[in-house]
Order: structure tokens, then C-alpha cells, then sequence
């Protein structure tokens, strides 16, 4: 039931963590697998990859937020 509100509704609070970037070695979550670097909602407890380079929360879903930052990588090595 959770799941099918967060995929629904998600994370809508703004209040975020600074970004935090995992170190070599150790035991990375989800979000912080898209890039190394994640930050979390501090009112629900939500990790959100976040990129340094935009300085912005990535997608919540790791899968799509994957996707794009491929997409975005394979669009900067084109130009």
C-alpha cells in the first residue's frame, strides 16, 4: 500500500539535507547509487539522488533517474 502512494503522491515536502557523497567502499542506498551523492527529505526521511554538477534533486525513482543521467552524459560527449 505504501508503494502505491509513493508511486501516486511521492515525496512533496522541500525541506532537504545537504548534499551527503558516499566514500569508496562503503555501502551506498539506492540514491546514492545513481551518483554518489544523495540528499534526504528531512520531514519523511526520503533519499533523492542529487547532482553535484546541476545542483539539483534528481528523479526519486533510481531507475528512471539512471536513464536520464545517461541520456544527459551520451548528449554532452555528442557535442
Amino acid at each position: 500500500m505504501a508503494k502505491l502512494l509513493d508511486m501516486l503522491f511521492g515525496c512533496w515536502h522541500k525541506n532537504f539535507s545537504f548534499p551527503i557523497t558516499s566514500k569508496r567502499g562503503q555501502r551506498r542506498s539506492a540514491a546514492a547509487s545513481v551518483t554518489g551523492t544523495y540528499v534526504v527529505c528531512l520531514d519523511c526521511g526520503k533519499e533523492f539522488a542529487y547532482d553535484w554538477q546541476e545542483m539539483k534533486v534528481i528523479d526519486a525513482h533510481p531507475a528512471r533517474a539512471r536513464k536520464a543521467m545517461a541520456a544527459k552524459a551520451s548528449e554532452s560527449s555528442a557535442a
